[in-house]
């Protein structure tokens, strides 16, 4: 089994392979990879209010190409999509949302051991999602030269059929 890191009642399991969770924890969000506060703050091991803290006092570190809040909106499709993140809905405040530059930059503004660590392992599971798409990518085009070169063969031979 993995190890377990808890937070209060909260117990966010974390395999042999880490990137495996972390990974399901990276929505995609105005185009963006990001994740959410409330999922960075339960890997960090500290409360979702102490994590948004550090980054008020630290506001000048996070644009908004690294930070932003969601939308009422974009809080409710993630509320509807994502079992985790359920109790959300009845949340004031709309969660913050970190792109992978703006998970770096919590490590330098956390600086604890454990942020560092979690951090390492946040930025290969972007790396890794990246990977991932560019791969889908390219057998997607692949994919999709082959159905155009056989539809082009396809059109020849029925074209060649006497009418």
């Amino acid at each position: 089994m993995g190890t377990k890191i808890t937070t209060g009642n909260d117990a966010l399991q974390v395999n042999q392979n880490p990137l495996e969770n972390i990974e399901n924890l990276i929505l995609n969000i105005r185009g963006k990879q990001v994740m959410l506060d409330r999922d960075l703050a339960r890997l960090y091991g500290v409360e979702t209010k102490r994590l948004n803290e550090a980054v008020k006092r630290n506001i000048e570190r996070f644009p908004e190409r690294f930070m932003f809040q969601l939308t009422d909106d974009e809080k409710n499709k993630v509320v509807a999509n994502c079992d985790h993140l359920k109790e959300l809905r009845f949340s004031y405040q709309n969660p913050y949302a970190f792109t992978e530059q703006g998970v770096s930059m919590l490590s330098a503004v956390l600086k604890s051991e454990t942020a560092i660590n979690i951090s390492i392992k946040i930025m290969d599971a972007f790396v890794a999602m990246r990977h991932a798409l560019l791969e889908n990518h390219q057998l997607f085009n692949r994919i999709s030269e082959k159905i155009i070169s056989s539809f082009q063969n396809l059109s020849g031979w029925v074209g060649s059929l006497p009418e």
